[in-house]
């Protein structure tokens, strides 16, 4: 399988990983089993945690690597910065 190399794929995986991420966080209000809540909580630390990484080091060095990020802040105006230049290619 070939490495993602489109910006927009790159964000679209985040954006999917975000939403597991949110879905599993909703699904752990809900009763559970002791184990499911141990599977549901391996599976949002584990897709919380791509996503963070998405937004600190894919971004940086395969989509613009000019740009640096101090905060999770700073990366949504960056993103939302680049959404309204029309920037993403």
């Amino acid at each position: 399988m070939a490495d993602l190399k489109n910006p927009k794929w790159m964000y679209a995986k985040a954006l999917m990983l975000l939403g597991i991420g949110v879905m599993t966080f909703f699904l752990l209000l809900l009763p559970q089993e002791l184990w499911a809540k141990i599977l549901l909580q391996t599976l949002m630390i584990w897709a919380f945690s791509r996503a963070y990484y998405f937004a600190f080091y894919v971004v940086e060095h395969y989509i613009d690597d000019d740009y640096r990020f101090s905060g999770l802040l700073n990366f949504f105006q960056y993103v939302l910065r680049q959404r309204n230049n029309g920037s993403h290619e």
